[in-house]
């Protein structure tokens, strides 16, 4: 089973939130999910990004690939990924 660290849309229209999930790589965005690892709200100043530095870890440490976008993220609070 192919794992990705990627995003999921919540909230209501026109107020995006998105939480950082992890997922089998051929479910839909918005579809069925292994585990949340934390949130990402852009509208706030600054945005707001929460995730669960040891649940990523592990993940990345069995191979879960992170989306380019979740990938910046995790650059951002300070988590290695494969590519960095």
């Amino acid at each position: 089973m192919a794992v990705r660290i990627r995003l999921t849309r919540v909230g209501s229209n026109k107020n995006p939130v998105w939480r950082i999930v992890v997922a089998d790589r051929r479910s839909p965005r918005d579809g069925r999910t292994i585990e949340t690892i934390g949130h990402y709200n852009p509208q706030t100043d600054p945005s707001t990004i929460v995730i669960d530095t040891d649940r990523a870890d592990h993940w990345l440490a069995h191979g879960a690939r992170p989306t380019r976008t979740v990938a910046g993220l995790l650059r951002t609070k300070g988590i290695k990924t494969a590519g960095s």
